[in-house]
């Protein structure tokens, strides 16, 4: 359900500066891990509709591998060219070493 938390990994299975492709009601969202902070947005990039977990994260900004679009990873906002529509993100609970999304509305 769309308000709903889902548990999608653990603290530990994400090392500092990674990420973790997840499924969530059928929506494919990558969560971050930057120190002990966690972030999830889309697995989409707005451009062309291409798969960002192919592509290279850098601090807080990912890289679509297809044309270069970079994204913040901490809001989806869209960063560069030739994005220029952010990416959905998705609130982000921890909860002992459980990593918890809740899918952002539409």
């Amino acid at each position: 359900m769309a308000n709903e938390f889902h548990q999608v990994s653990t603290t530990s299975e994400i090392e500092d500066g990674s990420f973790e492709l997840c499924e969530v009601d059928d929506r494919l969202v990558i969560v971050f891990r930057v120190g002990s902070d966690f972030y999830c947005i889309d697995d989409i990039c707005t451009h062309d509709g291409g798969t960002l977990s192919d592509g290279e994260v850098s601090g807080c900004e990912i890289a679509c591998p297809r044309h270069g679009a970079r994204f913040d990873i901490r809001n989806g906002r869209a960063l560069s060219m030739p994005a220029t529509q952010d990416t959905r993100s998705h609130q982000v609970k921890i909860e002992g070493d459980e990593v918890w999304v809740r899918l952002g509305s539409e």
